[in-house]
């Protein structure tokens, strides 16, 4: 059989070229809605040390974008969500050797720290380049290919917790978890932390739902109603931890929290916590 005329050719170079753009400009420059939660995070904390931390933030920030250097030492885990048109034919190459490749021209051109190991337990060899990159792809109807990444620390991402809950345990037991979390984390994951969280699907969905959720625009809240109250509710919740700043105590723990949800089994209720630094670092992309 011939190819199907209305599909649409897309050189794996291009996809190379996007990925590695994305993840040169996520690095140096933070994005306008964590930026924005930062400024107002500046002007409603109370505590004196809490708005130097803040304003420590936000002076780095803009030195990283000005003199175009790393918002942070940890530059990341590269994370990568496709949503792949069905009517696309990637030509000129692999799928995942673009988006490796991609990852790996940035992470060399832009003198970012490569932290990745080959095996996690015995030899831990740097693989030099940051690759492989985590992939996630889903298709969908359409002729594009839309691409959203993360440079991931993993100060925060150490700091992350899943937990199978039943039904019973209700709304207050979501609660409960997501704030525990919080709370045991401290100053580990570099606060102001943006919070992400995955709740019903399996184990391995709800992790996979809940970082995401650290990438959706901060201050945005879920499409369901009730969804969207608990956001708010926890959020609020999390800052009255006392938490603060780099740890050193005052309102602003968490800029945002953010809750994705999937179907899930009758007998469970998985919920998974993914915590990001205020170093948010991603881009997104349609080709």
């Amino acid at each position: 059989m011939g190819r199907d005329a209305h599909m649409r050719e897309i050189q794996a170079d291009l996809i190379k070229d996007t990925i590695k753009t994305l993840f040169l400009d996520a690095n140096i420059s933070i994005g306008e809605d964590v930026s924005t939660a930062i400024e107002s995070a500046y002007a409603r904390e109370k505590s004196p040390i809490g708005k130097t931390v803040l304003k420590q933030i936000q002076d780095n920030n803009r030195i990283a974008a000005e003199q175009e250097l790393a918002i942070c030492q940890d530059t990341g885990y590269a994370i990568v969500f496709v949503t792949l048109g069905q009517d696309v034919h990637i030509v000129g190459g692999g799928y995942s050797q673009a988006i490796n490749q991609g990852v790996r021209e940035a992470y060399e051109e832009g003198y970012f720290r490569k932290s990745v190991v080959d095996e996690p337990i015995y030899s831990r060899k740097n693989t030099g380049d940051n690759t492989p990159a985590i992939i996630y792809t889903d298709i969908a109807p359409g002729e594009n290919i839309d691409i959203e990444v993360a440079a991931k620390g993993f100060g925060s991402e150490n700091m992350s917790a899943v937990k199978m809950l039943v039904p019973s345990d209700g709304e207050e037991g979501v609660i409960d978890f997501i704030v525990d979390t919080v709370r045991k984390a401290g100053p580990n994951p570099c606060p102001p932390i943006i919070v992400g969280v995955g709740v019903g699907g399996t184990l391995d969905k709800a992790c996979v739902l809940a970082k995401k959720a650290t990438m959706r625009t901060v201050g945005s809240r879920n499409a369901h109603p009730a969804y969207a109250a608990l956001e708010e509710k926890i959020l609020e919740r999390i800052n009255k931890l006392g938490v603060g700043p780099a740890g050193f105590g005052g309102d602003t723990t968490a800029i945002g929290l953010n809750i994705e949800y999937h179907p899930t089994h009758i007998a469970g209720m998985p919920v998974a916590v993914n915590i990001c630094c205020h170093a948010s670092r991603h881009g997104i992309a349609r080709i």
